[in-house]
Order: C-alpha cells, then structure tokens, then sequence
C-alpha cells in the first residue's frame, strides 16, 4: 500500500456491537430423547390416521381442511408433506375452482400455497349487487380475518382481491379500536395479522405464536397440541447445537477483534438462515448459509465502510484467482476475510464431496463472484461521487443485495432435489428470484439509506429516484412501498407458474423474501438489534415450549 494503513480515511460506520456475548460458545446436550422420539411417532401415527381417515368423506373435507391449516400453522406440516399432498391433490381432482364446503378463503389460501392455481372468481359471491361487500361479513370476525389472509395470496390483476383487502383491513382496524374487545384474544389477533399477514411470517415464529392461541380453543386435537409442543423442543436442541457450531467456526476468527469494523451478527445470520428452511433434513445447508450470510455482511462493510478503492480493487482480484498464494498480497484484514472465505468454500467442499456433487461448489462461487463484482462497482461509483440513473443502479444492486448468492448459496447440500438445472436456472436470475431480490433491495434502502448518507457510501435508489426524477422523499417512500406489494403480487404468479424447479427450491425463495419481512420491516432490525428481534431468536433457540 502507498499510504501507511492507519493514515487512510475511510468511511467508517461505528456499528453497535453484539447484544449477545459468548453465550452459544457453550452447548450443553439435552437429556436423552429417546422416550421424547418414541412418543413423537406415536402421535404423528396418530394425527396421520386421522388425516388419512376423512379423505375419502366429503362431508368431512370442511374439518380435514381445517385440520391441515392447523397442522400447518402449528409448524408441523414437514412430518406430514405426503398426506398433505394426497389430500390436497384430491380436493384438486375432485373440486378444482368450485370448492364447496365451508370456510372457502382457507382453502384458497391452502391451495395457492401449495401451488394450485385456484380461481379467485370464487370471492365475487361475498358482494352484492351495487359491488359492495355483503352485510353478514361486516362483524364476522373470523370470517373477516379468513378473507383478509387470503388476499395475500393474490397475484398482479386480482382487483377481487386487491377490493377484499382494504376492505377487509378497513373492517378489522375499526374493530380492533372497539373499547369492549380493548386487551382481548381477538383485538390481539387482529393486531397481529395487520401487523403481519400469514403469507410474510416466517413458519417457525407462526408456530410460537399460533400454539397458545391454538391450545384456548375448546375444540383443539390433543394428540396434535402435543405433537406441535413436542416437535419444536425436539427440532430446537437440534438448532441450539447447529448455532452452537457455527459460533465457533465465526470465534476461532475473532471477528469483533481482527475486523472491528464490521458488523458482529452470526447470531442474527443463524437466525436467517433458520428463517429459510428449519426442517431436520436441512441441518447440513443451514449450518452453511448462516455463515455465507455471516461473509456477506463482513463483504458489505468491507466493501461500503472500510476498504479504500485501491484495497477492494485488489482484493477483488485476488478472489477472482481463488487460491492461498493470493493472500500475501492482501492488506493484514482483508487477508483474514480472505481466509475465511476459503475456509468456508473448504468445508462445505468435504460435505459435497461425500455426496458426490462437489462441482456444486462451483455454482456458488460463480454466484459470489457476480455479487463482489457489484460491490466493486458500487465502490467506484461512491469514490467518484456518482449517482446512477435508475437502470444503472437496479441492474447493479439488485445482484448486490445478495440475495441471488444467498439463494444458490441455500440449495448447497440440500440433497437430490438440487440438480445442475436448478443452479442454472438460478443464476439466469428467473422472474421469481428476481421479483425476491428486488423486494430485498428496496426494503433495504428504504431502511438504510438515511444512516448510510452520512458517510461516503454510494447512492441509495432512493437518492437516485429523487434525483431523476425530481420528486420528493416522501414520495419514494410511497412508491417503494407500492413495489414491496407488487413484487409480493409477482412472488406468488411465479410461485403458481414456475415448473422449472421443485416446490423445496421455490419455498427458499418465499422464506428469503419472509425473512426481509422480520429483518427489515420498517427498521434495520439486523444492524440495530432491538428487543423485538432478540425475543425472536431466544424463542427459538433459547426457551423451550413448556409441556
């Protein structure tokens, strides 16, 4: 380097430190879950006869899919996908858009979500004749809440759909600010789905929230409360010693010491990652993607709040080389981040290796190549103070975002369902994928950019909006709002049309744009860890359900 390192000025961003200490260093093993398993599949036995048992009586679909809704909303669903998948294939076969039983905005959310492609002509019966929506659902509650959830499975020219929802939005707000149901169960779950509607939770903090509530019904399955109780403690101690592992691969760096400049957030990364598939068989790739996430947000702050031009511009050529004798050349940090990039790639080579897709590898460092590369440009356009158009900045920074690498970064390990197609598919950056990253990066922005603004750091789209077009913050605001909805809206058509890859695939790229959900809402939950946050991740790997 020309300069001596601590002469540089660079655009430091003082991020607040870890709220977690050491705490997931140690891993104390659980008591001995034999007797704890054994009961487990006795109960799942038992619920799956139940299933099973009403298929083939059409007076019981109502209630067997009311059953399934719960199944799936007490986040046990991945004991039963075969079951679900026969029942749910018949109600197809033998109804397809004319469901007639009962609780008809349920089976349409169900349908859609498992991928059948339901008409929503079935919701014209809900207005009358002048358009408006009929009396009798005005002060039906749960009526009101079903409709409400169904809505977000709406896809771009629904106008049924998109009229239910403010309608149903509108009724539900005013009835939560009713004095008489001030505190109640059901002012509470109106909050909550108008804070967050089904579509956008992340199903493992679904399954938390919907148990208690699910347990206060007079009419609740025992077998299947039990099951729901059960199956997470068992599933967490399994998560507790997944974090437990990767924070010792992230320790064995000393992050907060050796890159002091970035962001020390493993135990958010972990998070993320659980938000993107939780399920047992999953463990291996989960493990993998909580510490890519954790590289990434160390590449973020290197790129945008540490490394000068001259730095990043060498160290991105030195990752292009892919190999240790490019590290010597490295200033002293970039070579640790350098190290652990190569430790990470090692590992989870060893893992592909004895699955005999070790080529696999290569997809994804492909895909980080293309993000860094981004980054690059990004800091070029900082260093000369260059605000991009529109087309400039989306073409760049909807790969920058990283949620494309993160995504072909999930499928590595996930077993025979991920085939070379569906990292090719990946990367040519198909409608469903693109419509997930550009939902990343406009919820990013619109949470960041103020914060960002105050060192050198490059343009934001909203800056770039508001300096093409003229317009006032405010008003991209609103816009970018509007485009959060609309790549929703975009999610679930391609969700419905995509026939290139396996449902598993399709549902990481739904659970990347549910974590966004948590993560980036409003706030930067992820760089100003909050309460909310930190309740979320002790629930799921710190306290157990009680029995």
């Amino acid at each position: 380097m020309s300069a001596k390192q601590e002469d540089v000025k660079r655009p430091f961003a003082d991020f607040p430190p870890s709220v977690w200490g050491d705490q997931f260093l140690v891993y104390h093993q659980q008591e001995d879950q034999t007797g704890y398993e054994k009961l487990v599949e006795d109960l799942k036995e038992e619920v799956r006869k139940e299933i099973l048992g009403a298929l083939d009586i059409p007076t019981q679909h109502t209630n067997l899919l009311k059953l399934v809704d719960a199944v799936e909303r007490l986040g046990i669903d991945y004991y039963f996908q075969e079951e679900i998948s026969q029942v749910l294939q018949n109600f197809y076969d033998a109804y397809g858009d004319q469901w007639n039983g009962g609780a008809t905005p349920v089976w349409f959310r169900i349908m859609r979500q498992h991928g059948f492609f339901v008409s929503s002509d079935i919701f014209n019966g809900y207005k009358g004749k002048d358009g408006a929506f009929k009396e009798p659902l005005e002060n039906d509650i749960e009526g009101l809440l079903e409709l409400y959830e169904a809505t977000y499975l709406r896809v771009p020219g629904e106008v049924i759909l998109d009229d239910a929802l403010a309608y149903t939005r509108g009724r539900l707000d005013d009835i939560s600010k009713d004095p008489s149901l001030c505190n109640s169960v059901v002012s509470e779950q109106i909050q909550e789905a108008l804070k967050q509607p089904l579509l956008k939770r992340l199903p493992r903090l679904e399954a938390l929230r919907y148990i208690p509530f699910y347990q206060q019904q007079t009419s609740h399955n025992k077998s299947l409360l039990k099951l729901a109780k059960l199956g997470y403690n068992l599933l967490q101690s399994l998560h507790k010693k997944e974090l437990n592992q990767v924070y010792k691969w992230w320790k064995s760096f000393d992050v907060p010491t050796n890159l002091s400049y970035a962001r020390n957030r493993l135990v958010e990364c972990y998070f993320w990652s659980l938000g993107v598939y939780f399920e047992p068989q999953y463990s291996q790739s989960r493990m993998f993607l909580a510490k890519v996430l954790s590289m990434e947000t160390i590449l973020d702050d290197t790129y945008d709040a540490y490394g000068t031009l001259e730095e990043l511009e060498i160290f991105t050529e030195a990752v292009k080389k892919w190999s240790t004798a490019s590290i010597d050349g490295l200033p002293k940090k970039l070579k640790l981040v350098y190290q652990m990039l190569l430790d990470l790639y090692g590992d989870m080579e060893k893992i592909l290796i004895n699955m005999g897709k070790p080529h696999h590898l290569n997809y994804i460092r492909e895909a980080m190549m293309e993000y860094i590369g981004c980054y690059l440009k990004e800091a070029r356009w900082a260093n000369q103070g260059y605000i991009p158009t529109m087309e400039e900045h989306k073409e760049v920074t909807t790969v920058s975002s990283g949620y494309k690498f993160t995504l072909i970064a999930s499928f590595a390990a996930m077993g025979d369902v991920i085939t070379d197609e569906t990292f090719k598919w990946a990367l040519t950056m198909p409608p469903l994928a693109k419509s997930c990253c550009v939902l990343c990066r406009v919820m990013d922005d619109l949470v960041t950019h103020k914060e960002e603004e105050k060192r050198m750091h490059v343009a934001s789209g909203i800056q770039c909006y508001m300096k093409e077009y003229d317009v006032s913050e405010q008003h991209v605001h609103d816009l970018f709002n509007e485009r959060v909805e609309e790549a929703w809206k975009e999610m679930n058509h391609e969700f419905l049309r995509c026939k290139d890859v396996e449902m598993p695939v399709i549902m990481r790229v739904i659970n990347l744009a549910r974590v966004m959900d948590v993560l980036y809402k409003n706030t930067d939950h992820f760089t100003h860890v909050d309460d909310e946050l930190i309740n979320h991740i002790k629930s799921l790997v710190v306290d157990a359900i009680v029995m």
